[in-house]
């Protein structure tokens, strides 16, 4: 979706969008007009949109009135979603409409520039869609709408808008990276799409294929591959922004491309989805061309552990003892816990290769979490309580929520083995805890360390404020917030 700015409207415009805060109608909106928006209910609300048509200069022009909710109402992320859903409202009722360009006309709405790329982000982000492989869709059915032109902005949205543009197109990077199915998907097409997206970006890339991860011992993340036809790859993207020499902070994303539960097979009925079990990596691929993009001023390194769990004559048994990098050995109960190993190696490997100042590794970990928390928040589990308050503040802030769960000694001994070092599944309850205290076991002493459960939040069966059904983006907005925040505030 192309986004340009003008001083006014265009004389040529034929779909005009003007945006209004509740109960405070245009004095200028004719009586019909204003007539029609009392009927219908208009009253201004956050992503409410009335339209109506006005001859103007012997032709017809379409208006879009499109709410903001209470004028001044809320703060920080709160109002940023909500003029976000203004935009997003637009752009949802308009993307097959026939229209090709959408004219927003910020001249009196009243909002700062930050505001106004607030608007324009929830457009943009709203529009995205993977159409590739529907080649028999109607021509009403096709996004016909390519352009949103933001007329009247205030001084300073177009550097602003930069800003948001570099995270519109990591966050849409990382739903086409979730979207696309595991027969295009796997670990070497992943790491080749991250290459041809990031040509020119500056973003340094380091890939280990089987042999080198073989020659450092990551047996726990070769253990869950070897099953596949397809090769695991290990990804690590490097951005180096900020002050030379200073410890980078690391994003550790999940990457099984398909999880089919290997020998502990999953239920066929909806095994489909686990297409979408990269996810993690999806995040922290699509954060780090974020970054890039908008030249963060931080240092950050991205790892994707990339593997697909397949069953078959090679696969690891339940039962199996594998060697992590580590050293430590783990007692493999369910090759359907998988990620959890894969992410395992991966975080060994990150801490002694970048000596991280803080680490957060993001999975789609498992389905204990959407039972507790449904499809609204992720689990946060974490060592460090600044950690947790910094991740939280950023999650409230961007839209991508989290809440904090428990870790400690009563749930860590609950994974203990009585053959290795540590089995990779607890008992039935608590099993999202067990998981996370699997992880920490990984963890260097005095790492601050984060783990994302975003199983829940990753996909959705229902259109969102500004997402439509499918691949949500989530946690790109997130660790950006972080970066913004954090790294560079």
């Amino acid at each position: 979706m192309k986004t340009s700015f003008v001083p006014a409207v265009p004389a040529d415009a034929a779909l005009v969008a003007t945006l209004v805060n509740q109960d405070a109608l245009p004095a200028t909106l004719g009586p019909a007009a204003a007539e029609g928006a009392r009927v219908s209910r208009f009253e201004g609300k956050t992503g409410q949109v009335f339209e109506h048509f006005a001859g103007e200069a012997g032709r017809i022009v379409r208006h879009a009135l499109a709410g903001l909710g209470e004028a001044g109402a809320g703060a920080g992320g709160e109002r940023r979603g909500a003029l976000e859903k203004a935009g997003a409202a637009l752009t949802a009722k308009y993307l097959t409409s026939g229209e090709t360009r959408l004219v927003i006309d910020f001249a009196g709405a009243g909002l700062s520039a930050a505001e106004a790329a607030s608007v324009l982000l929830g457009a943009r982000l709203r529009a995205w869609r993977l159409d590739t492989y529907r080649t028999t869709l109607k021509d009403e059915q096709k996004p016909s709408l390519v352009e949103i032109v933001a007329a009247g902005a205030p001084e300073g949205t177009e550097a602003a808008w930069a800003i948001e543009a570099a995270l519109a197109e990591g966050v849409e990077f990382t739903r086409e990276l979730v979207t696309e199915p595991a027969n295009v998907i796997y670990p070497e097409s992943f790491v080749e799409r991250c290459q041809a997206r990031y040509a020119g970006t500056g973003l340094e890339l380091r890939v280990l294929d089987e042999g080198e991860m073989r020659e450092l011992g990551m047996g726990a993340l070769l253990g869950v591959a070897q099953g596949s036809v397809r090769p695991p790859r290990l990804l690590a993207i490097v951005w180096n922004g900020g002050e030379a020499g200073a410890k980078p902070t690391a994003f550790v994303g999940k990457g099984v491309t398909f999880d089919t539960g290997g020998i502990s097979i999953k239920p066929a009925a909806g095994m489909e989805d686990m297409k979408w079990d990269m996810g993690g990596a999806g995040a922290v691929a699509g954060t780090m061309l974020a970054l890039a993009r908008r030249k963060a001023k931080a240092n950050v390194v991205g790892v994707c552990g990339l593997v697909e769990n397949m069953p078959d004559g090679k696969a690891q048994r339940p039962g199996d003892v594998v060697t992590s990098m580590s050293g430590k050995t783990i007692e493999v109960i369910n090759t359907d816990a998988e990620g959890r190993l894969v992410l395992c190696d991966a975080l060994t490997w990150t801490q002694k290769e970048f000596a991280p100042a803080a680490i957060v590794d993001l999975a789609t970990l498992t389905g204990a979490i959407i039972i507790s928390l449904g499809h609204e928040h992720a689990g946060m589990f974490t060592n460090d309580d600044g950690l947790a308050g910094r991740l939280d503040a950023a999650g409230k802030a961007s839209g991508d929520s989290l809440w904090r769960f428990p870790l400690g000694p009563a749930y860590d001994k609950l994974i203990d083995s009585p053959i290795a070092d540590i089995k990779n599944v607890g008992p039935r309850y608590g099993g999202s805890i067990t998981a996370a205290q699997f992880l920490q076991r990984f963890i260097d002493k005095g790492t601050p360390w984060a783990h994302l459960d975003i199983a829940g939040t990753v996909w959705t069966d229902k259109p969102g404020a500004t997402w439509d059904k499918g691949a949500s983006g989530f946690g790109v907005r997130l660790l950006d917030r972080y970066v913004r925040d954090v790294l560079e505030g």
